[in-house]
This record gives structure tokens, sequence and C-alpha cells, in this order.
């Protein structure tokens, strides 16, 4: 033991899970930022962060703590490795460890220690060490965290915005119209969305949010169940015509939803100009020319892409001119 060495010690509880123990404990936030590295490949661990992490998403861990915003508590969960020197000591009840930049692997929670590193602020988090693992039960454990655990979808994750009060006034906006959508008797989406759960045949909330958002702009100051009254008329238009054709279910589809989306600017003005309203009658008058000239495979078939899509209905709206 070199006298300059530094050492740390720590409470800790031994936890027995199958063939593997390990302990845990809590560790200061810079401490884990000095000792951990993300892969045994690297000879620098902090360039090895640089270059195999998102230094954005660190960056946001780093404000969060550093903001005093919340809580982090899921553990890191590390594998000593010799550069340690790890004790368990005190009858089994301390863990003892030396201050070194490549004392502990990790092998989960890679973002929050970069997120650590970079914060000014210091917080005591949970750990798991694993010590005496081999590489091959290293990898086991990496592939095992990585692939087993579900992350939330984002459709619940939109769904309990909020709850946690974490909505901008752009996310309320959107969150308002889709309810209204997915809630009011005379919705021409009722019974075809879905707020929490991704599904195949319904429009979850991450799909239409990401539709609307691309017209957002156009809504002005308009209040939500305003923008819903014209929007259902519209879609109502929409939904009649993709009927006659047999096609009214593919309303659901995504990439069909963001390109009928995405015209409404278009087929919206055309209808103020025309009409001076925002009436079912008015819209179908003008969207008559585009389900006379669709392809119905084009529907049926839509593809990946919202924008070939859109630029494909587009065409199918144009009228011949006359003086």
């Amino acid at each position: 033991m070199n006298i300059d060495d530094i050492f740390h010690s720590y409470s800790i509880s031994l936890v027995t899970q199958g063939e593997h123990k390990f302990y845990t404990l809590t560790v200061p936030s810079e401490i884990l930022a000095k000792t951990c590295f993300i892969s045994s490949r690297e000879d620098d661990p902090k360039e090895g962060f640089q270059r195999l992490l998102d230094e954005k998403r660190a960056q946001q861990i780093a404000d969060y703590i550093d903001n005093g915003l919340g809580t982090i508590p899921t553990a890191i969960i590390l594998s000593a490795q010799p550069e340690a020197e790890l004790e368990i000591t005190g009858k089994g009840k301390t863990i003892k460890f030396k201050e070194h930049n490549k004392a502990f692997l990790i092998l989960d929670g890679q973002h929050r220690v970069y997120g650590f590193n970079l914060a000014k602020s210091s917080v005591r988090i949970p750990v798991v060490i694993y010590n005496n693992l081999s590489r091959r039960d290293e990898s086991r454990i990496f592939i095992d965290i990585n692939t087993k655990q579900k992350p939330v979808p984002n459709e619940l994750l939109f769904d309990i915005k909020n709850l946690a009060e974490y909505e901008n006034n752009n996310e309320t906006f959107l969150r308002e119209i889709f309810d209204l959508f997915h809630e009011s008797p005379d919705s021409i989406l009722l019974g075809l969305t879905s707020s929490a759960d991704k599904s195949r045949l319904k429009i979850s909330r991450v799909a239409f949010n990401s539709a609307l958002s691309l017209v957002t702009k156009y809504f002005g100051d308009k209040e939500s169940n305003e923008v819903y009254e014209i929007c259902n008329s519209y879609l109502i238009a929409m939904f009649n015509g993709l009927r006659k054709i047999g096609l009214e279910k593919a309303i659901t589809n995504s990439t069909v939803f963001k390109s009928i989306i995405s015209i409404f600017p278009h087929v919206a003005q055309r209808t103020k100009d025309k009409y001076s309203n925002y009436m079912t009658d008015s819209f179908s008058e003008i969207l008559a020319p585009l389900f006379v000239k669709l392809k119905p495979t084009r529907i049926s078939k839509p593809g990946g892409s919202y924008k070939d899509l859109s630029n494909y209905l587009l065409d199918c709206l144009k009228t011949d001119f006359t003086l």
C-alpha cells in the first residue's frame, strides 16, 4: 500500500441472488465519478466515457442534479476490479476500496455516472457492487441487465406527464386535443385512439402528437376545443372519403394519419378561401378531387415515409385550371 493512496469505507449489506453475491451501499456521486469506467478495453476511463456515451444525455442528468429537481434512486451496478483492492471489514458490515480510476467496471448506469462526473453537486447514490466476477460473468450480467429490462413505453410517459407536472405548454396543448378526440362522443376517432399503450389498430398518443406537431403553428391562439372542432370536421370528411373506397380503417396507420394531418393546412386554407368556414361539408368538397384520383394501394400499402404519401395526396388534390 502506497502512503499516498486514498481509501474509502462505507457501510454495506450482503445480498445473495442465485449463484451470485453482491453488496449494497450508498456512495457520494463524486467518488463514483473518480472510480468507475465503462469498458475494460479503454485505456483512458474519461476518454472512454466521452467516446462511448451520449454527452447530451449525461449533461441533462448533471443539470438535474445541480438544479436539485428530484431524485435518482436507481442503483448503479458495478464490478470490483483488482485496482480497487476491495476489502470487507468491520465483521462484514463495511466495504473498503482504493480510489482508482479503474476500481469499478460499470455494468449498468453508465450515463448516470457520466452525469455525476459533469455535475457540480454531490449526492449519495445507491450502488450494487459485485466482487470476484470473471469477464464472462461481467459480460453475462451486462447482457441480462440490458436485455431483460423493459423500458416504460413512450405512450405511458406522455400519459402521466400531466400528473408529474412535467408538461410544457405545447405538450399540454396536444394532450388536451388528444383527450378530446379520445373521449368526445362526436369524435371521429372515438375508439380508434390509445392513450397509454401502443396498438397497431389504434392511434397512440405518441403518433398523434407526432402528427399534430407538424401543424400546431397554424392554430395561432385558438383554444384546444376550437382546434378539436376544426380538425374533427376535417377528419370526418377524410374518413368519409376513405370509407367510400373501403379504406377507412387505414386512418389508424401512423404513416397514413401523419400524412393526412400534414396536408391539413393546405386543405384548410382552400376551404376557408372558398367557403369561409371549416364545416365537414366544406372540407368534403375540397377533398373530392383527391378521392377521384387516389389509388387505393397508396393507402393500403403506404410505406414508411409520410412525406412521400403527403406529396402524393397533394398531387391528387390538384384540379384542372379553367378560366
